[in-house]
């Protein structure tokens, strides 16, 4: 009965793995079953292994390699087209962009795709049920995520890794190794089960499992331990800083005009609730300003200076403009009670078409733009710069800069504190906030330091140095959170080196297996 349909080219090039695909998006946030990996990678692994060995034969197509390409796009595809779908719900806000949300719903998951559709065009042929092959799949899988997360703009959007989000014990190993090494693991761990397809004794499928499980609790123990260490030196930390983190929950909206925008600086006020006697950082989300420039909202200074003192500062994201120079920036904020500007930061990973549209100059004649509001493009900003203030070495990320673990890497090794502001009513409904949210956990672990993050319309929280959740405000839901935050010196892994060391002995022992069974 299998058989017949594992004979139907129709079915396996396409059916079958643009279900897998789709299927995977269950295993992210917010569903979080992460056990259906282990029944999609080895599934998709066997099929490949299949197909590598009745394409001559049963489809007739030739190149015969092309089928193995075609069953990584269809896996590429379903995969995307489920798990980032939602990105088109920011093309509704502006009648103009409606018309694009067919050619973005299809045309972006078809291009992500190419990364796993060479990849298993490379890797296909190679695929064997055996341990070896379980390795080559593995490495060929992990080096696409990475080369994703790096060419052109970069997209490290839902890494296999983050399919593991609630296992917080597990999830320590970052610190050491990086994300994507960790990463590389996960998707071997994901594989394993197809071994129960080798034709090994039960005896060696019962150690490999064995192996897989014991690896499994002594990540949970050290987890465990680490977690659990923490806690105790948290209560020695005598540096701390009282923190509120307010959401709003604006509605997302182009042209307000000033009365709404005073409107809104009256509720943030408010839900932030000042002390004037303690000294407090408030931190305010992305956007919360609509279009308007940091300039364009000063005439509000004496709102601030009356329900603000001098023990306040307050971060917030605006637009930008640089006078000398003329360029506009996304940036990050720090100012006094007085609004003047203290510290600044702007965004370096910017969204493509979100935030600056390519090929400008030949797109704006077909009357486009960026989807953000305004007409023209931010620029990048171009410092490594954290926000200093008196003990605070704060690491800033602005929206979604936060799934980039190179950042991480390339901050300030004095980094006490990440903030992470965020205006997630771009995407509405869906799943896409919660996902965003799920990246948060892990920056924090990386760094080992205390991560702030406060959206408009997502989720805003508290998340200790070992990815603990210590407070949360839910999506759509206006307030604020406060905490006494320790501040903790960055301790982070700093390169991909581990990662290299990873893949090459990965490799390296593919090879030498691949050489001797040859040679049998």
């Amino acid at each position: 009965m299998i058989e017949k349909y594992l004979n139907k080219r129709f079915l396996i090039l396409y059916i079958f793995p643009v279900f897998f695909g789709s299927l995977t998006v269950f295993s992210f946030e917010p569903f979080n079953l992460t056990i259906i990996n282990f029944i999609i990678f080895p599934s998709c692994f066997y099929l490949l292994f299949y197909i590598n060995k009745k394409s001559r034969s049963v489809y007739r197509k030739k190149p015969y390699k092309k089928n193995l390409f075609i069953f990584g796009l269809s896996f590429g595809f379903g995969f995307y087209l489920s798990g980032i779908s939602w990105i088109t719900n920011s093309l509704t806000f502006d009648e103009n962009f409606k018309i694009l949300i067919p050619f973005a719903l299809i045309l972006i998951p078809l291009f992500l795709s190419l990364f796993l559709g060479l990849t298993t065009l490379i890797i296909g042929p190679f695929l064997k049920l055996d341990f070896p092959s379980v390795i080559i799949f593995s490495a060929g899988i992990a080096f696409s995520d990475y080369l994703r997360a790096h060419v052109f703009t970069g997209f490290p959007w839902n890494l296999w890794a983050y399919s593991t989000t609630t296992y917080n014990e597990i999830l320590q190993i970052v610190n050491l190794i990086g994300l994507y090494s960790y990463n590389l693991i996960v998707i071997t761990l994901f594989t394993l089960p197809i071994i129960f397809l080798f034709k090994i004794s039960k005896v060696k499928k019962f150690i490999i499992l064995l192996i897989k499980l014991l690896f499994i609790l002594s990540l949970y123990i050290y987890g465990n331990y680490e977690i659990n260490k923490n806690k105790k030196i948290l209560k020695s930390i005598k540096e701390k800083i009282y923190v509120k983190i307010v959401s709003p929950n604006f509605d997302l909206q182009y042209g307000l005009s000033y009365k709404e925008i005073e409107d809104r600086f009256n509720k943030l006020v408010r839900y932030s609730d000042p002390d004037k006697k303690k000294e407090t950082l408030f931190i305010w989300p992305e956007g919360v300003f609509s279009g308007y420039s940091y300039d364009q909202i000063t005439p509000f200074k004496e709102l601030i200076f009356k329900n603000f003192s001098d023990k306040h500062h307050i971060i917030f994201g605006s637009n930008r403009l640089e006078p000398k120079s003329g360029d506009f920036y996304n940036s990050m904020l720090i100012v006094n009670n007085n609004f003047d500007v203290i510290q600044s930061y702007n965004k370096r990973k910017l969204v493509p078409f979100g935030e600056f549209l390519p090929f400008e100059k030949i797109l704006n004649n077909f009357g486009l733009k960026k989807i953000t509001e305004g007409h023209g493009s931010f620029l990048r900003g171009q410092e490594n710069n954290n926000l200093v203030i008196d003990k605070l070495s704060i690491l800033p990320l602005i929206c979604y800069e936060i799934i980039f673990s190179d950042l991480i890497q390339k901050s300030d090794n004095s980094t006490n504190l990440i903030v992470n502001i965020s205006e997630d009513g771009w995407f509405g409904k869906s799943i896409g906030p919660d996902q965003h949210f799920a990246k948060s956990f892990f920056r924090a672990i990386e760094n080992n330091t205390f991560l702030l993050r406060s959206t408009n319309q997502g989720v805003s929280a508290i998340i200790d140095n070992k990815g603990s959740l210590i407070k949360k405000l839910n999506r759509n839901e206006a307030g604020n959170i406060e905490l006494e935050v320790p501040l903790i010196k960055s301790n982070k892994n700093k390169n991909d080196l581990i990662f290299y060391i990873l893949l090459i002995t990965y490799l390296l022992f593919f090879l030498i297996y691949k050489d001797k069974n040859e040679k049998k």
